[in-house]
């Protein structure tokens, strides 16, 4: 003789079988795994930098929560933030920033002494930064650009007194839609944002060292 389940056990058994095939995991809740990215740009050298005799502190950026996040942010329109789904970032966009232009700063051998904020470090200088965009945007393409937008400030240690100011912008289109993609997108613009502030720095803190303003 066959045994058959009850009507309401038997629609019940439908339905969960029904939204585990919808929902492509298992009914026994399966977690969604994050892929983590991190990206490690190397900045190249530039000869033509000054070398300097002075220190620096390089103060850890500034930036709205909305954009100092370990979501990777996408704007697939002007005027709409979204993230990616399972992917996040293994530190976030200010210390990814702060990270490439000190090291690039270390590598260069162009400077007598760089350090974080709060190493003690007695400065001539201080590296002030502003993370405004940190993103992949679409700008009403097919492909999305990693855009990296930074206002940097240089200050006169010893006075407070503001020595340049500029804002550094890169948008680096990425290969194609794919996360891995977009990421790769992300180091190219992360590295040559972090050359030019580099860079920058230098040649702004050289040129004020040969002025009246330096020895106040």
């Amino acid at each position: 003789m066959r045994t058959t389940l009850p009507l309401a056990r038997h629609r019940l058994a439908a339905l969960l079988l029904l939204a585990a095939a919808a929902g492509g995991c298992s009914i026994f809740g399966d977690k969604v795994e994050t892929t983590v990215y991190a990206p490690d740009p190397r900045i190249a050298i530039d000869p033509a930098w000054p070398t300097v005799r002075w220190q620096l502190v390089i103060d850890h950026p500034e930036a709205a929560r909305v954009v100092d996040s370990l979501r990777i942010a996408v704007r697939p329109t002007p005027a709409e933030l979204q993230v990616y789904k399972g992917a996040s970032w293994a530190k976030t966009p200010t210390e990814q920033l702060e990270d490439t232009v000190l090291r690039g700063l270390e590598d260069s051998r162009k400077i007598a002494a760089v350090a974080r904020e709060g190493s003690g470090l007695v400065a001539n200088y201080r590296l002030v930064t502003d993370v405004r965009r940190y993103e992949a945007d679409y700008a009403g393409g097919g492909v999305p650009r990693a855009t990296i937008e930074v206002n940097a400030k240089l200050l006169h240690a010893p006075n407070q007194e503001l020595v340049a100011s500029r804002t550094f912008l890169q948008a680096v289109p990425a290969a194609g839609t794919a996360l891995p993609q977009v990421a790769q997108a992300f180091d190219q613009a992360l590295g040559a944002i972090g050359h030019d502030i580099a860079g920058w720095t230098l040649t702004s803190g050289d040129a004020y060292e040969h002025t009246p303003h330096a020895t106040r």
